[in-house]
């Protein structure tokens, strides 16, 4: 991937329509993540402004999120200080990954008041910083940079802001062919000079930095040469050249240049004296990929490089992989590209503990069924045991002590065939004969204690795996009413402040498709929502849908007349969330609500069903993501 300057550029173009629209609304539904819901003449819009330290974007979207109860307090100050207001500029810092959002609005005294909101998409040092227009002092940000994370700049309310490092680079669009070449030959003749230089000796009181900031900041104490010069030989590295020597041009960018001038030396090389040819060449290659950006003519794409891993582009690309896929802005690019990635990484942290403890769980009751499975066996042994006794009972007077072995003749069978009895040669045959009575009673009554207990530990080896599913499709809202359920369950403690109880939420938050005839479907992604949904929200009437013998998410389809599409898609979502999400062919029963009940003591989530038919669909995850949805609490 690469959210690189040129990507920055296309999505400040995109959002100039959204120059004079008003903030109505501000959620901040993740850590990093803010929403603004935007209102103006040409129409609205969600705008999303991430500073996640892996997903840095900010694009239009139409996602639906699930915002928390209480607002978070950076959220609370922008709501204060930009909702209402309206949007006067976005801009961009140069070609650097900077955004610059004026906004106008009137204080607590009806006085207007300018903001400046300054998202840096910069990797791990992301941020979203509020400043006072007039004055530049920061308001606040979503991130604050103290003075013992970095000396070179501080982001905390109070304090003036700060531009990140300049990192002295060129700019690609304003640069001509002339000037083009001659940084060529500046470029390669410096890294000439370099390689005859000795090797300088290392100095012990420098200091060192890591990641991206650290290097600006190095940069900044040792100013870099503004010509292109001091890095790689453009002969050697052309990329890495480019790089270097131009703001806002990533690794992938220089890479489909460096493509495109082989493409042009090979169809013939270009013109000019012989040495010159790859100069020029390159020349031409820089200039036909950055032209329809100077022009803002993006083609924003995305697939997969030649080693697979996915990527994106503002501008179409020659190196990438089949297949492609082109969208008409640059927000539906990256909406796609980055769909719910930065929810599942957050999820993925805060449940693995969960699945960690869910699967050894169920390991320790895989491990109980095999034992249980053993007792069983030996168990079904015992009329075996009492045959013996009676048998022994029967030929006392045929029996010594001592003897390691008995051989009888068994009544019970109906040849009459002699049977070999083991023997405790230190017991009396009477004594023997009362020990198998006894393992005869042992086993009699173990067994329905066995067969209970092979139900029970088969339930809950289903459960966990119904939980484990569950985490796979959870946001962080489902996650805490999974916690909760293992809490009340008995199976994890209660680690919230003694004192404080939490409310009872008896309405769960649920997402609801729409399908494409209009009715709603309602898909539980726990057992909290599932119990909600099938038991208390659906009507007699209402169908229910969920996957055949497979842990998977309650889906409803709240409406007692619909079409074959709404049966289908709601089979598709039942499908989708659950385990079987990558099969094809999966089961999906389906049946009238009032056919669906809870067996009492059953665990969470349980139901039983009759009177069913079944569907068999493979989910298609792009037909699921064009049905519209919300949360509906």
């Amino acid at each position: 991937m690469a959210l690189d300057g040129i990507v920055t550029r296309a999505i400040v173009h995109e959002l100039q329509a959204f120059t004079g629209a008003r903030i109505s609304k501000i959620y901040q539904p993740g850590t990093h993540d803010l929403i603004f819901t935007l209102r103006g003449s040409g129409g609205g819009g969600k705008l999303l402004l991430s500073a996640n330290p892996t997903y840095p974007r900010l694009h239009l979207t139409e996602r639906s999120t699930l915002n928390p109860a209480e607002a978070p307090m950076f959220c609370m100050l922008l709501r204060k200080h930009c909702e209402g207001g309206t949007i006067e500029s976005i801009l961009q810092v140069g070609m650097e990954r900077i955004i610059q959002i004026t906004i106008k609005t009137r204080d607590e005294l009806g006085d207007v008041s300018a903001k400046k909101l300054i998202i840096e998409l910069m990797g791990r040092h992301s941020n979203i910083i509020l400043t006072d227009l007039a004055s530049g002092i920061i308001i606040d940000g979503i991130h604050h940079v103290t003075p013992s994370i970095s000396s070179y700049r501080i982001v905390m309310p109070g304090v003036a802001y700060t531009q990140p490092p300049e990192q002295h680079k060129l700019d690609p669009l304003s640069i001509h062919k002339p000037e083009f070449l001659k940084l060529i030959a500046a470029a390669e003749q410096a890294a000439l000079l370099r390689s005859m230089e000795p090797e300088p000796e290392a100095e012990d009181d420098r200091l060192e930095f890591e990641g991206e900031l650290g290097n600006l900041i190095q940069r900044e104490a040792v100013p870099q040469p503004a010509d292109g010069s001091g890095g790689p030989a453009p002969s050697s590295d052309p990329a890495g050249w480019m790089v270097h020597a131009f703001s806002g041009i990533s690794p992938l960018i220089a890479g489909e240049i460096v493509q495109r001038c082989s493409h042009i030396l090979q169809a013939g090389g270009a013109p000019g004296a012989a040495g010159q040819e790859p100069p020029v060449a390159l020349w031409e290659a820089f200039d036909s990929a950055l032209e329809p950006v100077r022009e803002f003519r993006f083609s924003p794409v995305s697939g997969r490089n030649p080693k697979g891993k996915p990527m994106f582009s503002a501008i179409s690309l020659t190196s990438i992989g089949e297949p492609v896929k082109s969208y008409s802005s640059i927000s539906q690019c990256l909406e796609d590209f980055y769909g719910d990635k930065a929810e599942r990484d957050t999820v993925k942290q805060r449940v693995s503990d969960l699945i960690r403890f869910l699967g050894n769980e169920r390991s320790k009751n895989i491990k109980k069924l095999a034992n249980l499975q053993k007792d069983l066996d030996e168990a079904q042994d015992a009329e075996r045991y009492r045959i013996w006794g009676e048998l022994l009972f029967a030929s006392l007077h045929a029996v010594s002590k001592g003897d390691k072995e008995a051989s009888l003749i068994n009544y019970y069978d109906e040849n009459q065939a002699e049977i070999r009895i083991p023997l405790d040669p230190l017991l009396t045959p009477s004594d023997n004969a009362q020990r198998y009575f006894k393992k005869y009673n042992k086993y009699k009554n173990s067994l329905l204690i066995i067969n209970e207990q092979l139900l029970r530990t088969h339930e809950e080896i289903a459960y966990m795996d119904n939980l484990l599913q569950q985490l796979a499709h959870a946001s962080l809202h489902d996650i805490d009413e999974i916690r909760e359920e293992l809490v009340s369950q008995g199976y994890l403690r209660d680690r919230s402040k003694k004192g404080k109880k939490k409310k009872k939420t008896t309405r769960p938050t649920l997402q609801v498709f729409t399908s494409s005839e209009g009715i709603d479907i309602y898909v539980g992604k726990n057992n909290l929502q599932n119990e909600y949904v099938t038991n208390k929200l659906a009507s007699s009437n209402d169908t229910w849908l969920h996957t055949k013998d497979i842990p998977g998410s309650h889906v409803v389809i709240r409406s007692e007349t619909f079409g074959d599409t709404t049966l289908e898609e709601a089979a598709q979502l039942a499908a989708y969330f659950s385990q079987a999400k990558l099969s094809s062919s999966v089961p999906v029963d389906y049946t009238l609500i009032r056919h669906v009940r809870k067996p009492s003591g059953s665990k969470p989530g349980f139901v039983i069903y009759d009177h069913q038919k079944t569907l068999f669909v493979t989910p298609d995850e792009e037909r699921i993501k064009g049905l519209p949805n919300i949360f509906k609490s």
